[in-house]
């Protein structure tokens, strides 16, 4: 059994991350990590890192606003100080669980990038980025992933829409307009980040050494949780009342699978972007294995990343 070293998790504070959190500071000892939390500075990270450490688990918080490649690049930096100064034991997994969804795709990032697909795509992108060397081998980076990118029959009767695939550079665009998109666009738009993850895992896993295992978690869905919290309240109604439908998916349920993930051996020979539903190893769809949309994303990443980071150095 590899040791647990440390785990860092993003999107800490509640729901899914939250529940996976207390999930990993629950292990017993010698199969407890050290825990790196990043996610928003505030009560809400404060409280979650307190109840993890009365659980025994040694952690440190690092506050972060995923929506701001300055603060992500910043976080990363202090997450290298603290493994080079020994104040941690290695890093044994990055588990990428935040993340965001607007009803107005009209939002920007601080970057100016189109805020769904900035934070779950291009946050996490930089933070990997940025701690690949940090991390010890045997290692897994464990994205946050959606069945959301295609459509079944009740994504079909909910008006859930699948992805509708673009440029990336596109992609990362804010909509225009005096009026805001609507619904459908924000939906388009959180799946096009989901199918940017599976396409992103496939690429990451092909530039990473042997040593680092990459696979992608779909908690189930989850109606009613935070990640919905900008769309209409009606909306919010009916996903607080179907969260309550036996069967369901909640963080509760959820939140202990995705911290399986990060340390459990029944998961250490997953690689190349693996697709696990809840507890079901999945074939993903066609669309979602597309090399040269995988090539693409990542080179269009560099550049947007590149570019956001020209743009800080420009304004100091």
């Amino acid at each position: 059994m590899t040791p647990p070293g440390t785990v860092l998790i993003t999107g800490p504070t509640r729901n899914l991350g939250r529940y996976a959190t207390l999930a990993l500071a629950d292990r017993p000892d010698g199969r407890r990590p050290d825990l790196l939390l990043v996610g928003r500075a505030g009560p809400g990270l404060t409280a979650v890192a307190e109840e993890a450490r009365s659980r025994g688990a040694t952690v440190r918080e690092i506050g972060c606003d995923l929506s701001s490649l300055a603060e992500v690049r910043t976080a990363g930096a202090a997450v290298r100080d603290l493994l080079a100064a020994g104040d941690l034991h290695p890093l044994r997994a990055l588990v990428a669980n935040a993340g965001t969804t607007t009803a107005d795709t009209r939002r920007a990032s601080a970057d100016g990038y189109e805020l769904t697909f900035a934070v779950n795509h291009l946050a996490h992108a930089q933070l990997i980025g940025d701690l690949l060397d940090s991390l010890a081998a045997p290692a897994r980076i464990v994205l946050l992933g959606s069945n959301t990118y295609h459509a079944n029959i009740w994504r079909k009767l909910l008006h859930v829409p699948e992805a509708v695939w673009a440029d990336p550079l596109e992609l990362a665009r804010p909509a225009t307009g005096d009026q805001a998109p609507g619904m459908n666009a924000a939906g388009v738009a959180y799946s096009n980040a989901k199918l940017a993850v599976l396409y992103y895992a496939h690429e990451l896993q092909r530039r990473v050494g042997d040593g680092i295992a990459v696979s992608v978690f779909e908690p189930g869905w989850m109606p009613g949780t935070a990640l919905g919290r900008t769309a209409p309240e009606a909306v919010q109604r009916i996903g607080r009342a179907l969260a309550r439908v036996p069967g369901v998916s909640t963080p509760e349920r959820s939140g202990p699978l995705l911290a399986s993930m990060a340390l459990d051996d029944r998961w250490a020979h997953l690689r190349d972007g693996a697709f696990v539903v809840k507890t079901k190893l999945t074939e993903v769809r066609p669309v979602a294995q597309d090399r040269a949309r995988e090539k693409r994303l990542w080179e269009a990443t560099a550049d947007l990343l590149s570019t956001a980071q020209a743009s800080q150095d420009a304004s100091r």
